[in-house]
């Protein structure tokens, strides 16, 4: 027993003549170790024919995949004149509930188009439950500079399944 208790004060005092090791926290961040798995953001296209549309095309594999379900998606048709995403439906709500989310990736992996990425952001604590269910607006990151965040690409096709369909959705 005075042994143990030996090896205890000895391990106490030499740590006890180290330097500190103090971050002064809102002036200086901690990098994030590789892997880390914060907020949400729900990603656009920053080039090619797509640039600035939202990747998100509404197929709720992100939703079926989530194990608490704290993913709520609905979709709808894109339009000639109201293109969202390249595909031939969008995400027109978008929600997460970031109290229930246990980050596990889960939504991530299952996403065919890399749409929902688990960012760094690890500020985001708040008063109140309202405010942690975030919406497609806040979820969404902005678009590329000088870039609209809605337009209709130009003879481009979509890659749906390993395969590349017309812009239209294929049809006529």
């Amino acid at each position: 027993m005075i042994a143990e208790l030996g090896k205890g004060l000895a391990l106490t005092f030499r740590h006890l003549f180290k330097k500190p090791i103090t971050v002064q926290y809102p002036e200086e961040r901690v990098p994030m170790v590789p892997g880390y798995r914060g907020l949400h953001k729900l990603m656009r296209y920053e080039d090619g024919p797509y640039a600035g549309m939202e990747r998100c095309i509404g197929c709720k594999l992100c939703q079926a995949a989530c194990p608490v379900d704290c993913i709520y998606i609905e979709s709808e048709e894109n339009t000639p004149d109201h293109r969202v995403s390249p595909g031939e439906r969008y995400a027109s709500i978008y929600e997460i509930n970031e109290l229930r989310c246990i980050y596990c990736g889960m939504c991530e992996e299952a996403c065919p188009v890399d749409a929902i990425v688990l960012g760094e952001d690890y500020e985001f604590c708040n008063y109140d439950r309202e405010s942690m269910l975030y919406a497609k607006e806040r979820l969404l990151v902005p678009p590329p500079e000088g870039r609209p965040a809605e337009r209709e690409p130009r003879g481009a096709t979509v890659p749906i399944g390993g395969r590349r369909v017309p812009s239209g959705g294929g049809r006529g």
